[in-house]
């Protein structure tokens, strides 16, 4: 089976990959948790980021990404979510910017704020992924003209899991590498403008998911 199906895989790896890495709102969220929070509240940040493509394996499978996709009011739906989102926790990071980044930095390893930091970033990351309706496009096209409808089911799952799999990974290494303490310390002395920087991403790709949103609907 894995002779049959390898340049299927190979090809989906690959492609998977180099938009994995393309800078998106997964990116900025993580350096922003990494930086602020540190090591933890990151890698917690990533793994919620690679449960989060679950969501779009699941649904892609299920069918639902085809039916999001020839239902132009159903994808604009799916753009406001997800622009709202992003424009909600882009709003809140660029509120939290007058907060000096030392005051969020203690990492306890058993103490409350450490497991609160984690959990949220956890969440945070499963949501920024889960919601990005752009993803959906990305594997719908991935899974109708990569992956034949002829591989089974159970192989199709198993590149899902690869997927998340390659998702956590990529952003666990962002992380890590945003909290060496030589990195993290140039980010933290820009301090608020660092903040501001992440914060005005996430809007930016909010007003662009909203922007794409009105144009459907009005066309």
């Amino acid at each position: 089976m894995l002779q049959t199906y390898w340049p299927e895989f190979a090809t989906l790896a690959v492609i998977h990959f180099l938009a994995v890495i393309a800078p998106g709102p997964d990116f900025a969220v993580t350096i922003r948790q990494s930086v602020r929070l540190g090591r933890q509240a990151g890698i917690a940040t990533a793994i919620g980021i690679g449960a989060g493509i679950s969501v779009h394996v699941i649904y892609t499978l299920m069918g639902v990404g085809a039916l999001l996709h020839s239902t132009p009011w159903l994808m604009s739906v799916a753009e406001v979510l997800g622009g709202a989102y992003l424009l909600y926790i882009g709003w809140g990071f660029l509120r939290q910017a007058s907060t000096p980044m030392e005051v969020s930095l203690a990492e306890s390893d058993n103490g409350k704020p450490a497991a609160v930091s984690v959990r949220q970033s956890l969440t945070l990351g499963f949501m920024t992924n889960a919601t990005n309706p752009k993803a959906t496009l990305f594997f719908l096209a991935v899974f109708t003209t990569i992956v034949s409808a002829s591989t089974p089911l159970t192989t199709q799952m198993l590149y899902g899991v690869w997927m998340c799999l390659v998702n956590a990974g990529w952003f666990i290494v962002v992380s890590l590498i945003f909290t060496n303490p030589g990195v993290r310390q140039r980010f933290l002395r820009m301090g608020t403008w660092f903040e501001r920087v992440t914060g005005v991403l996430l809007l930016g790709f909010s007003l662009r998911l909203l922007v794409h949103a009105g144009q459907r609907i009005l066309t």
